[in-house]
């Protein structure tokens, strides 16, 4: 599998997607993990307070490194396009550069934010953002005069206030074998400590969503996400 992560923040994807990330590769798969932005102005509240005397460049280095490290971690190559953050602002280059690059990486999976979120303006943007690129790379699925790729299947990983974000989880993906590499991918993140506690217990609770869905009991712990579009396939496949 390629799996492609878009979060709107240098550290959205370990939260949300950490788990599913080391699953993919822990499977032979291959992941781009891409932020559009370092989150430096509305998510490094620990790092400024330490330091009010940094400067934005100095944020943006030290965000980079700990995503980078955090994606070692998980096994995955991190890529930020520094487009800024609060507010974020999507122009028609923007959205065409992020459809090159899902074009030229081609993956079967993207995962991003979900269409709502009352508390952050970028990470609605990012769903349309990453909703239209990912049309314009696909074409609509049709022969075009442009080259195109087949429809990735799209999913929102959840939110930090899934009930609040209309969030409805469809998708459990069991990441009992590599929550260990999660937790210390999540350690890395040293301007949101903070969060390591909540997404360590929400995925030992989606664990146990996910072994009373399944009847699986091995799964102690999971992360879920919400499809965007159908599934489509042979019978085989799909059950």
């Amino acid at each position: 599998m390629k799996l492609l992560v878009v979060g709107a923040h240098a550290a959205d994807f370990v939260w949300r997607a950490g788990g599913t990330i080391a699953k993919v590769i822990e499977n032979g798969g291959e992941v781009l993990n891409l932020s559009l932005s370092y989150g430096e102005r509305g998510e490094s509240g620990v790092l400024w307070k330490e330091d009010p005397n940094r400067t934005i460049k100095d944020v943006k280095k030290l965000r980079h490194e700990m995503s980078t490290k955090a994606s070692d971690i998980l096994g995955c190559e991190y890529k930020c396009l520094d487009w800024g953050d609060y507010p974020m602002l999507v122009d028609e280059p923007r959205i065409d550069e992020l459809a090159e690059i899902i074009k030229n990486f081609a993956p079967q999976v993207i995962i991003t934010h979900t269409e709502k979120d009352p508390f952050n303006p970028d990470h609605p943007l990012t769903f349309r953002t990453v909703q239209q690129a990912r049309l314009l790379s696909a074409g609509a699925g049709v022969d075009a005069a442009f080259k195109r790729i087949d429809p990735p299947r799209w999913f929102s990983f959840e939110p930090h206030q899934s009930e609040l974000s209309g969030f409805l989880p469809d998708t459990y993906i069991d990441i009992t074998t590599v929550f260990e590499k999660k937790v210390k991918a999540m350690q890395c993140m040293k301007a949101q400590e903070y969060l390591v506690n909540y997404y360590t217990e929400l995925g030992s609770r989606r664990g146990n969503h996910a072994r009373r869905i399944s009847g699986k009991q091995h799964i102690k712990y999971a992360e879920c996400h919400q499809a965007m579009v159908p599934s489509v396939g042979d019978l085989d496949k799909l059950l």
